[in-house]
């Protein structure tokens, strides 16, 4: 063990996540002096006096040895880069599971919403979230009830890979009614969290966990959310950090997604319904392009002009002269007669006797 790693490990033992006086500490000594200075209850940090007594990083780490977790740090090959972006980065990241943070995690999306979702919502995040890692995609969220259950369970349901950003310590698995979701996610995919082994979870600490959700991926989802909902604020994040943000819209009238097209109506996402719509949206340009849908094309689509006001005049049941279509189009007989010819090529027109009508069954 490192004197940096060590010293990192201790960090997310003394300090909570986001304290800007030890981030700026961190910037200009390092870690092993800024724990150092801690420590030592230097001027202005005598406000961690209580932990520095209680403090024990050597039996975090043992602790951590124990459930097979590991402490990653900058510069290690598997710290995911993507979380120097975040103006306050974290000390270090505590993670159990076999996936290698760094490249398994570069092609990844969040999928964040509501703890108290609809059914909608909950197959929605599933549907999404299986979607995704058949096409590649690891999916990333938070492990709490709802849309980040719902999104987890539909990666594993397709063997997919899938990692929880945990509030508390990689030790604690919470919520607790989630255990075996979590083991699960273990067996592939990976947890994380910032805070040391043993840590409970607190509401300060879900809100620092929503920033690490939207750094660690390429975008976020926003599947269901009301105006009040966490997961907006890891949207904001998402765009704080300038990454792609998507929302799945919902009923008009459903409050749950009140959120979603709040911030859609606002531009701050990009509606989406499926997959391939997210993929385009936080993928690589050219690469991940996903071709929009449209309806079957009819041999009638496209007719020029002629054809079109001839087709248009023939009825279904029955049959017309070529003079009366001529009436009815304001047509030469020539050009009628030259449109009816295409026409019965293209399969739209039938000739009986002399007379004509629309086709009964168009080409497509």
């Amino acid at each position: 063990m490192t004197d940096e790693r060590w010293a990192r490990a201790a960090l997310s033992r003394l300090a909570e996540p986001c304290d800007t006086t030890v981030a700026a500490l961190l910037e200009r000594f390092g870690a092993v002096e800024t724990v150092d200075r801690i420590r030592s209850h230097a001027p202005g940090l005598e406000r961690f006096g209580a932990r520095v007594r209680e403090a024990n990083v050597d039996q975090d780490l043992a602790n951590a040895r124990r459930i097979g977790a590991r402490v990653v740090i900058p510069g290690d090959d598997a710290w995911p880069t993507r979380l120097d972006d975040l103006p306050i980065p974290p000390w270090c990241l505590w993670a159990r599971g076999p996936l290698p943070l760094e490249s398994g995690l570069r092609r990844s999306v969040a999928v964040v919403g509501a703890r108290m979702c609809t059914e909608y919502g909950a197959r929605l995040a599933a549907e999404l979230a299986a979607g995704l890692v058949t096409r590649g995609w690891a999916v990333v969220s938070g492990g709490a009830f709802g849309i980040d259950a719902a999104a987890h369970r539909g990666a594993l349901a397709v063997d997919g890979v899938t990692v929880a950003v945990l509030a508390s310590g990689i030790d604690r698995m919470y919520p607790a009614a989630h255990g075996p979701l979590l083991e699960r996610i273990l067996e592939r995919g990976a947890c994380l969290s910032e805070t040391a082994p043993g840590s409970a979870p607190m509401k300060s600490r879900f809100l620092h966990r929503n920033r690490l959700i939207a750094a660690l991926t390429a975008g976020t989802v926003v599947v269901e959310a009301d105006l009040r909902s966490g997961s907006l604020n890891t949207a904001r994040h998402a765009v704080g950090l300038a990454r792609p943000v998507a929302a799945v819209p919902g009923p008009v009238t459903s409050m749950s997604s009140a959120g979603c097209h709040q911030r859609i109506r606002s531009g701050e996402a990009v509606l989406v319904t499926n997959a391939e719509e997210v993929i385009e949206l936080v993928g690589e340009m050219g690469v991940d392009a996903y071709e929009e849908p449209s309806g079957p094309v009819f041999a009638a689509d496209g007719l020029p002009s002629a054809e079109a006001r001839v087709l248009e005049a023939l009825p279904v049941r029955g049959a017309m002269e070529l003079d009366r279509v001529s009436v009815l189009t304001t047509l030469a007989p020539l050009a009628v007669r030259a449109a009816l010819a295409r026409l019965e090529d293209l399969g739209l027109a039938v000739v009986e006797e002399g007379r004509w009508r629309k086709a009964r069954a168009p080409r497509v």
